[in-house]
């Protein structure tokens, strides 16, 4: 059965650091990445990795700000999203997603979806 379960979301203020994290079930995946969405606004693909090799990839929006990362351990199906220095801007639901392809293929339209983490970045 495929599962994703996100955690670490919270709330923060203007310039502070959350960490979430993305665990998977079900399969080993070959892309695994992040998306963000705020009330009235679209969908954001705000970083994925190739989980074979950890290539990455971020959004202009986070570049030099978030990281993604593997877990050593479980590298194909789980991640991480350090995100530092965070603006009010960055506030929203933040999903984990995953497909058995390659990210080059299937990115953003990943098969497989957890419920979200909330994050609100206070000013």
């Amino acid at each position: 059965q495929v599962q994703l379960v996100e955690s670490g979301g919270g709330s923060v203020q203007t310039g502070g650091s959350l960490r979430l994290s993305c665990a998977a079930s079900g399969y080993t995946y070959g892309c695994m990445g992040w998306f963000r969405q705020a009330p009235g606004k679209e969908r954001e693909g705000v970083a994925y990795i190739y989980t074979a090799n950890g290539d990455t990839y971020y959004a202009d929006s986070v570049k030099g700000r978030f990281t993604i990362s593997q877990d050593p351990a479980n590298a194909k199906t789980t991640i991480y999203l350090q995100m530092n220095s965070l603006k009010p801007e960055d506030t929203a639901m933040y999903s984990c997603a995953a497909d058995l392809r390659s990210c080059g293929v299937v990115w953003p339209a990943l098969s497989y979806w957890g419920q979200g983490t909330q994050v609100t970045v206070s000013s």
